[in-house]
């Protein structure tokens, strides 16, 4: 029986990990995952619009249909807004059980800001794909305009973690929750202060450890309590790579007193390649605070940087969640938390070959930033504290 999604899941022992980085590597597999699935594909993602990508999907599960397997599909009704009536069409007609979370409402008010943002492909009940990832070309398809170092890239720099064991239950479980829950989505306000982030004992150091951190209707805590919990029992090391760093206070304060205690604590963010610059500017009002508690600043050059991974010494958490501020105000989140040390070396080796491509940010160069690129901090900056205002009255 699946365990109640209200409540955090426990720690699994018999996890096998395989982590997969850019769209060149993963979205083959998705193909090949989709094509060898038996008895039902279960897919819940954010973004999906309209391309080579998508039409590759839309005539695997079609085919998947036409054999007997049993496909949903569950997509964010804002984040697949590019997705055409067509390709709709196309799914419903072949046998796919469609579903839009939270259609947009003219009358709905704050609620439409409601989304949901996880990422999650189930196949057969037995295993599951997490990271940030979506069905888009950005995501998926080769760049013929990419990085001199990085020929035949993907425009997004992104990554899926593939999960097995009886963990994936727990993954089954939040998809039930959200497939139900689809037209008639609940939202909790979040109460993210510092003191009540309490210390979350761990196992000791395995292989196949694993567990499913989520934000959902009435659990919005569980995410950023274990990465505070974490960051606050860090003894050599936490890295965090997030494509938007606009974090709540507490995790802000964690991050800075972890540094000040002599933890290496290291931030890699998106570089230029951004889709969205006004984030990159508010969140940038932090840096000078960051640079002087000793924290090291990373900005990815070659791409667009869409990563959310966190390594704190061994332990790993993947997903959905960038950790800003909004993300947990609003949104459906998951990841994937771990200790084992085959991820925990995969996820380091893709961050030190990250901070290979990355220009670091060091007191000095943030306090010679031009005069205009200040006004833009400064602006984005109060936009972000007036948003954070908002955000209190919901």
């Amino acid at each position: 029986m699946l365990q109640n999604p209200q409540k955090p899941f426990n720690w699994h022992q018999d996890c096998r990990f395989e982590l997969l980085i850019d769209g060149t590597a993963f979205f083959p597999r998705i193909l090949q995952l989709i094509e060898q699935a038996q008895h039902s594909i279960d897919i819940e993602l954010y973004m999906v619009e309209s391309g080579k990508t998508t039409a590759s999907v839309v005539a695997a599960l079609a085919a998947a249909c036409e054999r007997g397997v049993t496909v949903r599909c569950l997509f964010d009704a804002n984040g697949s807004a590019n997705l055409t009536a067509q390709e709709c069409n196309e799914l419903r007609q072949s046998g796919v059980d469609l579903r839009f979370y939270n259609p947009i409402s003219l009358l709905g008010g704050v609620r439409n800001l409601h989304r949901d943002h996880r990422k999650l492909l189930l196949f057969d009940q037995r295993l599951a794909c997490t990271g940030g990832l979506g069905f888009t070309d950005d995501f998926c398809q080769p760049d013929d305009n990419s990085h001199p170092d990085q020929p035949g890239q993907t425009r997004w720099h992104e990554q899926m973690l593939i999960v097995q064991g009886s963990i994936v239950a727990d993954w089954q479980c939040l998809f039930e929750q959200s497939w139900q829950q689809a037209n008639r989505p609940q939202r909790r306000r979040l109460d993210s202060r510092p003191q009540k982030h309490a210390m979350v004992e761990l196992p000791e150091l395995n292989p196949g450890l694993g567990r499913v951190a989520f934000s959902a209707s009435r659990n919005n805590r569980d995410l950023l309590a274990s990465l505070i919990s974490r960051i606050r029992q860090a003894k050599t090391r936490v890295w965090l790579a997030t494509p938007y760093f606009v974090p709540p206070r507490s995790l802000r304060r964690a991050l800075i007193t972890s540094a000040r205690n002599g933890i290496d604590v290291r931030l890699q963010v998106c570089g230029n390649f951004t889709d969205l610059p006004p984030v990159r500017y508010a969140g940038q009002i932090y840096y000078a605070a960051l640079l002087r508690a000793g924290i090291r600043i990373y900005e990815y050059q070659p791409r667009f940087l869409h990563l959310k991974s966190v390594l704190i010494d061994e332990w790993v958490s993947l997903g959905s969640c960038n950790f800003d501020h909004w993300t947990l105000h609003w949104n459906l989140e998951a990841n994937q938390n771990a200790l084992d040390p085959a991820l925990a070396r995969a996820v380091q080796h893709s961050f030190e070959a990250d901070f290979k491509h990355s220009r670091e940010l060091t007191q000095q160069q943030w306090r010679a930033l031009p005069m205009p690129y200040r006004v833009k901090i400064w602006f984005w900056g109060r936009v972000k504290k007036l948003a954070d205002l908002f955000l209190s009255f919901y």
